[in-house]
């Protein structure tokens, strides 16, 4: 097995189990640990890849995209605590987006209930869990439904998009960077996130450390176009300040 073909297992690994481990590696492909984490660092230099302590896990592509069911085993904690610090940015507002993802519907779960409050989505799973609360109403947008993701692209989301002016914003991504902004593999998703950024008044963005420094296909919005910006002290209080210096307040949960 040469460099390349080695890679490509690795790589087809990563995407089927979501990480990999550098002895685990090792040990499959019959090679030393420096061998595979030289591998690692090629992998993570052509984008394919973003290296943890002792391994790596797959980046999001326009060949490759987690499913939903996926997230919802993936860092739940951090989501979870994200999403109650978004909770508490909604404000006044009274009419909220949320997007398409299983941070942006644990946010959906974290919104006041205690006043009337308008929550457009693009989530079929957000739209339901809102729909049973009597002081919510919920517009979904329509179009075509992503099976991975259970939300809805396509020109008949991003007319009906247009039509709005949205108080708050909570906005996900696969990827930001200081650099590149905020991407996502899908070009049908990119608009309708860009079309969101376009009508929303305040924008919040929420993820999880493992998104920074990730960069996707199609780039949608810039760092310094949010509000605030919502992560977890996975990410170094270093790199939350360099965010900072573009604008957004940056929170770490």
């Amino acid at each position: 097995m040469d460099a390349e073909e080695r890679r490509r297992t690795v790589l087809e690994l990563a995407r089927h189990t979501g990480s990999v481990v550098v002895t685990e590696l090792a040990e499959k492909l019959g090679v030393s640990k420096e061998t595979v984490r030289r591998d690692l660092h090629a992998m993570e230099n052509r984008g394919l890849l973003r290296r943890t302590h002792g391994g790596a896990y797959p980046v999001e592509s326009a060949g490759y995209e987690t499913t939903l069911a996926f997230r919802t085993t993936m860092h739940v904690a951090e989501k979870s605590r994200i999403a109650a610090a978004a909770g508490e940015l909604v404000g006044d507002a009274e009419t909220v987006y949320v997007d398409e993802g299983f941070t942006p519907q644990l946010i959906a779960q974290a919104l006041p209930r205690e006043r009337p409050l308008t929550v457009i989505t693009s989530s079929l799973a957000t739209a339901s869990g809102l729909a049973v609360s009597d002081r919510i109403t919920v517009l979904l947008l329509g179009g075509r439904v992503r099976g991975s993701t259970l939300a809805s692209v396509g020109h008949w989301a991003t007319h009906m998009l247009q039509g709005f002016v949205i108080d708050l914003a909570f906005i996900g991504a696969n990827g930001i960077s200081r650099q590149y902004g905020l991407t996502t593999p899908d070009p049908a998703v990119s608009e309708v996130k860009a079309q969101v950024m376009r009508v929303a008044r305040r924008r919040i963005f929420a993820g999880v450390h493992t998104k920074f420094g990730a960069v996707s296909f199609c780039r949608f919005a810039e760092a310094q176009e949010f509000e605030v910006i919502i992560t977890d002290t996975g990410l170094p209080l270093a790199e939350a300040h360099r965010y900072a210096l573009l604008g957004p307040q940056v929170l770490r949960v």
